[in-house]
């Protein structure tokens, strides 16, 4: 099925973009723990403040299942990750960014995953923007693999060139398109840090991709974007 313009008439009139935007990120989550090993598990973080922010989110636990899987399923069929694209070799990942985070010793659990649904309250102001692309940077940092999808059709930044551009990437191949799905990883390199990336033009009428989510050296899962964003229709009623 294909994707909808949820920001212009005459979709916007029957539905509103927050109704998806409130709803996929969990429908991503059910269809992740279906297939996560036991030692991960996905939730959903929802801010709604000056800033919108809607992500996906994978943790490991320190429990459980610790065998290492290349594949997993993916819609009852065993599912394999294209190759990546090389996004950029360095020594570090610059500027350097410093935080303190307190963790509740008996919740312990390491994020390890993030799918980020942009929302337009992401890419309005320049300021949003920045604030979008520091916190994707911080988790690369982090060896944490980022995920963003942008379906958002009424403005035309692109925030994954704007956090290639942080990182000091040449523009990706997609950077000249307003709606795109991307996955980012961050792996040991020739020169110290290797950062690759898997880039999905979007395009309206067409179908989503699945995107891979990197777990570990050898653990992949997929994002089945196209499922679970129909999922997420049906169940709205959105034609």
């Amino acid at each position: 099925m294909p994707l909808r313009d949820h920001f212009h008439p005459p979709l916007d009139l029957y539905a509103s973009w927050e109704e998806v935007h409130g709803a996929w990120p969990a429908t991503l989550a059910y269809r992740l723990n279906s297939i996560l090993p036991p030692r991960y598990r996905s939730g959903v973080k929802v801010h709604l403040g000056n800033v919108v922010e809607v992500d996906v989110a994978a943790f490991e636990r320190d429990e459980g299942d610790s065998r290492s899987h290349e594949t997993m399923q993916g819609n009852g069929a065993t599912w394999a990750a294209e190759a990546p694209t090389l996004l950029l070799e360095t020594e570090e990942l610059s500027p350097a960014e410093y935080e303190v985070r307190v963790y509740d010793s008996a919740r312990a659990q390491r994020l390890v995953a993030a799918i980020e649904l942009v929302s337009p309250s992401n890419k309005d102001r320049q300021q949003s923007r920045k604030a979008f692309v520091d916190k994707c940077h911080a988790m690369l940092q982090q060896e944490v693999c980022v995920a963003i999808v942008d379906i958002v059709t009424n403005y035309t930044s692109n925030l994954y060139a704007e956090l290639a551009a942080r990182l000091g990437a040449k523009p990706p191949a997609i950077a000249d398109s307003s709606i795109y799905a991307v996955a980012c990883r961050t792996r040991p390199g020739s020169r110290g840090i290797r950062i690759e990336s898997w880039e999905k033009r979007l395009s309206l009428g067409a179908p989503l991709p699945t995107l891979p989510l990197q777990l570990s050296e050898s653990l992949q899962v997929p994002v089945e974007l196209e499922a679970t964003y129909e999922d997420t229709c049906h169940g709205l009623r959105i034609p």
